[in-house]
């Protein structure tokens, strides 16, 4: 029988191209994954892939798989939803932690969907930094879900017993006013702008410690007019003239007029945004709730 997560495993392999890149988003590892992709091909009896020393090539079997194990994983979802609908009637309480920009540009979008209405969930919201909201997820809590992102590999740290389902990216982006005179989406190279004035996030986070890594390693150094930790309040400073800014896409969602975005090569960074689910909390209602979550940032534009 085909355990579904090996389903699920297999279509992330196929999106993303890579073991690794996989095992990343749905919080294995590496050598998990392979063994999974393994079982699959053993459970099937067909090649899924063309394994080499340094990279693995979805067979065309395999994408064939994935297009259809897209399909029955929703299918499958749909169904445990309805059985845990009649099952039980009455609504899920779910006390979801989230952090501001997922609040402010995901989350009502989701309440607004029809599909939103179908799940019974009785939705109890807390908006807060991932920091203090994976405290929430800890023994006797009070929160069932923290939505959560990482920069990199640093910063936050959360018990092992927390299940992780990766939801998308938040690529940031570099914004100029739009004053000094450069086209929006012009490719400008990272060591053009070193020596500008730059707002930037406080020095000692784990995002600030991220991101003077990355622009160093581009030569890229600034030459600091402002600390910002609100994105708003950067693109505000922006638009008005005091300097340039690395922000997130979904902050962009609102953005003013007198900014304009770049193409930077050499800046690729994003927030991983992440669910992180009590297992026992983890119900065929929530499940959908974190698919149309993922669903929904997929759809703004903000992954890949």
């Amino acid at each position: 029988m085909i355990n579904p997560v090996h389903l699920r495993t297999l279509v992330e392999v196929t999106r993303l191209g890579s073991f690794a890149a996989a095992a990343g988003r749905l919080g294995y590892t590496a050598s998990a994954v392979s063994q999974q992709m393994s079982a699959l091909e053993r459970d099937t009896g067909v090649a899924l892939f063309l394994r080499s020393a340094r990279s693995i090539q979805p067979t065309d079997a395999a994408l064939v798989m994935a297009r259809h194990a897209a399909k029955v994983l929703t299918d499958i979802e749909a169904l445990m939803a309805a059985a845990a609908r009649t099952q039980d009637s009455a609504s899920q309480e779910l006390r979801l932690g989230i952090f501001p920009s997922l609040a402010t540009y995901v989350l009502p979008r989701i309440l607004q969907n029809p599909a939103w209405k179908n799940l019974g969930i009785d939705l109890r919201v807390s908006v807060a930094e991932p920091a203090r909201t994976i405290q929430g997820l800890r023994t006797d809590g009070e929160l069932d879900v923290a939505l959560v992102y990482q920069v990199g590999q640093s910063g936050l740290a959360w018990p092992h017993t927390l299940n992780r389902q990766w939801i998308g990216d938040d690529n940031f982006r570099v914004v100029l006013p739009a004053a000094w005179g450069i086209g929006a989406g012009s490719k400008v190279a990272a060591d053009h702008l070193s020596g500008m004035p730059w707002i930037v996030h406080h020095p000692g986070t784990s995002d600030a410690t991220v991101i003077e890594r990355l622009f160093a390693s581009c030569n890229l150094h600034p030459r600091v007019v402002a600390y910002s930790d609100d994105f708003h309040a950067s693109l505000g400073m922006a638009a008005a003239g005091l300097g340039a800014a690395l922000v997130p896409e979904l902050a962009l969602l609102n953005r003013p007029a007198g900014v304009v975005v770049l193409d930077v090569p050499e800046i690729r960074l994003a927030r991983n945004v992440f669910a992180l689910l009590i297992n026992e909390k983890k119900t065929a209602r929530v499940q959908l709730f974190v698919e149309l979550l993922a669903d929904t940032l997929q759809k703004l534009g903000t992954t890949g």
